[in-house]
């Protein structure tokens, strides 16, 4: 009886720290966001390894990556980026407030992300020097928007 009842003691301990998270200022949406970008985090892995040579080209892999890219580009995160759901409001986010000034230019390093995915989409499943030379303009995609509007690690 005693482990049940501890158990359910912890269950409702860990419940309540996931609600937590949640009601934190925009805790859904920082986990949102979040998750698209460790989704794309997992897919730039997969074609970064193999222009590398850390993993063997695999032309079917390579296009299921980059169609993972691209669909992920056609998701309308705007409600994902309210005003204020940077690091100073919720410690879970990685987002410095720079990234709503319009100097940052947010939207159109997303644009660049779209375009480079599309690039790559286009390329991966053609061959390993085609992946190779659409992985430039990828990452620096990505990095364009990290550099301004991320907390460095």
């Amino acid at each position: 009886m005693k482990r049940i009842i501890v158990g359910a003691t912890i269950a409702a301990i860990a419940l309540a720290g996931s609600v937590m998270a949640q009601d934190a200022p925009f805790g859904m949406q920082i986990k949102a966001r979040q998750g698209i970008m460790a989704y794309r985090a997992l897919n730039i892995g997969v074609l970064g390894g193999m222009a590398k040579g850390e993993a063997e080209y695999d032309a079917a892999a390579a296009q299921k990556a980059a169609d993972n890219l691209v669909a992920t580009a056609m998701i309308d995160q705007s409600m994902l980026w309210p005003e204020g759901s940077d690091n100073s409001a919720n410690p879970a986010s990685t987002a410095d407030a720079k990234g709503w000034t319009a100097e940052a230019d947010v939207g159109g390093k997303e644009e660049a992300f779209v375009t480079a995915a599309m690039a790559m989409q286009a390329a991966a499943g053609g061959g390993l020097d085609g992946l190779k030379a659409a992985m430039g303009d990828l990452g620096g995609s990505c990095g364009g928007c990290h550099k301004v509007s991320r907390i460095p690690k």
